[in-house]
């Protein structure tokens, strides 16, 4: 990212406006917060009808569901996500509330057990390692470093991770196990993994052979608009190509109805579903059938649950509109920022110049605007360019996030007009 050449006079004149502003922003005491990809109150709402108690907890083939068993999830409800998540209804489970709980339990899972195609247990492994698309998902990161994993970073493209990298790398370390993936609108780019990327990533070759790639598509129908973008089906294409154990697939309702009440799924091979159940039958004896069944009368099928996120669209994609005007007013033609205009998920990326995140968000931090820590879209925190900043806008009232993005504006003006000036200086 290269700034616009100013004089030395010119980018005064910027700081001294950029700081006279900064100071009439803190003066403010705001308290606004950017920091989380959370639904927003009105979204919520859209789900008031999941409160409402099944008129009678029976399933559609007259299972009394407030009964225990049924560890693969209701089979209504997997055909309902079955087309969006590109898994067969028999090869889809759904699980509790969390597909981060899923994700951590399939790591768990692994490192104790030995999976599908594998020779031994991972944890008997000298050193295991996963590959990070960067900028990427932090919760991700966390659950590499929890469990002692390292990580890897590959740079992100528009099309996906740099698959020229991800097949070196996977074809010559046989301590890379795995690969985060968010195929679609991913965190935080917004990125969609083009079918030459979603293609290779099935089909390369790697050096260990229970190498697995973590398909989170968390955001598989959270579309911002009327022409939802289309992914290449991994686990066909792992199948066609050999590697049939090679995909996890994780989805939720989380950002659909409830955060905290939702339905997290898990699909995969027929190898690896019966894996899967093995391992789950020891840590439970089934999930919240009562909860599944609010969620496929309530959703009812695949349209219902398409006609249910356009609604959501309607609420949310005023926001991301609204930010992307407010950042081309004040920062357009600047060569201070660089920012995504995703069709869909929950996050916009601003790129600073590099050495000015950390200082932006400080900057928020004085005036009352709470940002997503510079360096969380990496491992261990540490964006070496210190260039990545997340912004979230789907949680604030409208007037609240205009508010915080032009105030988030003024630091980045701030901060990267200090920096020209020392430049120019030194």
């Amino acid at each position: 990212m290269t700034a616009h050449a100013s004089t030395i006079d010119e980018l005064t004149v910027q700081r001294d406006r950029a700081r006279q502003d900064h100071a009439a922003l803190a003066a403010r005491e705001l308290k606004l917060d950017l920091t989380r990809g959370k639904p927003s109150p009105q979204q919520l709402d859209l789900s008031a009808g999941l409160l409402e108690s099944p008129e009678a907890a029976v399933s559609a083939d007259g299972t009394d569901l407030r009964n225990y068993g049924g560890l693969q999830g209701l089979p209504e409800l997997r055909a309902i996500f079955s087309d969006a998540l590109q898994v067969p209804v028999e090869q889809l489970l759904a699980a509790g509330n969390s597909s981060l709980e899923l994700m951590h339990d399939a790591l768990v899972f692994a490192l104790l057990g030995t999976l599908p195609g594998g020779q031994r247990r991972w944890v008997d492994e000298p050193q295991i390692a996963f590959l990070c698309p960067v900028p990427g998902y932090d919760r991700h990161f966390a659950l590499c470093e929890r469990l002692g994993i390292e990580m890897i970073p590959v740079p992100m493209t528009s099309d996906g991770p740099d698959m020229d990298v991800v097949e070196r790398l996977a074809a010559e370390d046989p301590r890379v196990k795995g690969i985060w993936c968010v195929p679609k609108y991913s965190n935080p780019d917004g990125a969609v993994y083009s079918e030459d990327a979603v293609r290779r990533l099935a089909a390369m070759p790697t050096a260990a052979p229970d190498f697995r790639i973590f398909w989170d598509n968390a955001y598989a129908v959270h579309h911002l608009g009327d022409e939802p973008a289309a992914i290449a089906d991994l686990l066909g294409l792992c199948a066609e190509h050999g590697n049939p154990d090679r995909a996890f697939v994780f989805g939720s309702t989380s950002k659909i109805t409830f955060a905290g009440g939702g339905v997290a799924f898990f699909g995969s091979s027929p190898a690896n579903v019966q894996w899967w159940l093995g391992c789950t039958a020891k840590r439970s004896i089934g999930p919240d059938k009562i909860n599944q069944l609010r969620h496929v009368r309530f959703l009812r099928d695949a349209d219902g649950l398409r006609e249910h996120m356009r609604r959501h669209a309607a609420v949310i994609r005023p926001k991301f509109e609204a930010v992307d005007k407010i950042l081309n007013a004040e920062l357009g033609g600047t060569g201070l920022a660089e920012w995504t205009r995703p069709e869909g998920g929950y996050f916009i990326t601003v790129r600073v110049p590099a050495g000015c995140a950390r200082a932006v968000v400080a900057k928020a931090k004085e005036a009352g605007i709470a940002l997503t820590p510079a360096g969380a879209t990496h491992p261990r925190g540490d964006d070496p360019l210190d260039q990545v900043i997340r912004i979230a806008p789907t949680y604030p009232e409208q007037s609240e996030l205009e508010v915080a993005i032009a105030g988030f504006a003024t630091c980045v003006r701030l901060v990267g007009t200090e920096k020209l000036l020392a430049e120019h200086e030194g």
